[in-house]
């Protein structure tokens, strides 16, 4: 009797401990969440804003994540897998990788550290950049980047974020392995960053905090950040990218009913434009679903 017992609460106790795993993980992969209508909503804006050519010539890769309700996000890709050169939009991976090391206790979150990383992200300072590079280390933030734990750069979905050179003069130390990219990214990889960081899979709840904190308030008003001025109730956590003809720009975009990914990347003179231009009406998109949900349910 008392060996019947002990096993039955163990295997109580296992199923317990199987539950909480199940429950502490509900979400996602993005790439099992595409969502048709979402899709054919964002193809519908590319061929009204005259994109379409654009996307078919792979100079312009984007991914919209709808992240209202985060367990049950809808997706919508055009070139989601492309890697483009991006510019500046991977100090995120830095960003990433400065906190990895403040949450393990190799670095600490002081003032200077602070003060370094909020500038990298909002006026996008390169010397900041390349000083938080090189106390992450180089070698140590592309080990993490492909990581089981985070796998932002991955062979098998086309590359993704990656940061093998110094934002400035200096030689490449190491350009990503599939494309010989020195500052790269997917939007798919890109959105993915953020979806981990809203669903505090990236560091721990507190620091996932203080990485929002720097994303925040951007001082930069191009892009995105342009083509979403003037609307109310408008929140957003970004950073951009530009040099040459490349342009990049991604965000979590939040209002009062609704919340979403978005991530443009492009390879055209006229690119920032372009994300200019597609913001509006995709935060239309992504606003008009949710007015309908909404108007449902008060409906019920």
């Amino acid at each position: 009797m008392g060996l019947l017992r002990y096993f039955a609460i163990v295997g109580t106790l296992a199923l317990v401990l199987m539950g909480g795993a199940a429950a502490s993980q509900p979400y996602p992969a993005l790439r099992d969440r595409y969502d048709p209508l979402l899709q054919a909503q964002l193809e519908s804006v590319l061929k009204r804003l005259k994109l379409a050519g654009a996307v078919d010539l792979r100079q312009l890769g984007l991914a919209l994540v709808d992240i209202t309700d985060l367990e049950r996000p809808r997706v919508a890709a055009v070139n989601g897998d492309e890697m483009f050169y991006a510019a500046s939009l991977p100090k995120i991976a830095i960003l990433l990788g400065a906190f990895v090391q403040i949450e393990q206790g190799k670095l600490a979150l002081d003032d200077d550290t602070r003060d370094a990383l909020t500038r990298m992200i909002r006026v996008s300072s390169n010397r900041d950049a390349t000083r938080m590079l090189h106390r992450v280390g180089k070698a140590n933030l592309a080990k993490l980047l492909q990581s089981e734990r985070f796998r932002l750069y991955d062979p098998d979905a086309n590359g993704g974020l990656w940061v093998g050179k110094d934002y400035g003069k200096a030689s490449a130390w190491k350009r990503d392995p599939l494309y010989n990219i020195s500052h790269g990214a997917t939007a798919m990889q890109a959105a993915r960053f953020y979806y981990l960081l809203e669903t505090n899979r990236l560091v721990s709840k507190p620091l996932t905090a203080q990485m929002k904190s720097m994303l925040a308030e951007p001082a930069i008003k191009h892009k995105f950040v342009k083509g979403l001025q003037g609307r109310r109730d408008t929140r957003l956590y970004r950073k951009s990218g530009t040099w040459k003809r490349w342009h990049a720009d991604s965000a979590i975009v939040e209002h009062r009913r609704s919340k979403y990914i978005i991530v443009g990347l492009a390879e055209n003179p006229r690119g920032g434009d372009w994300l200019s231009r597609l913001i509006g009406p995709i935060d239309d998109i992504i606003g008009r679903s949710h007015q309908v949900a909404a108007a449902g349910e008060h409906a019920r």
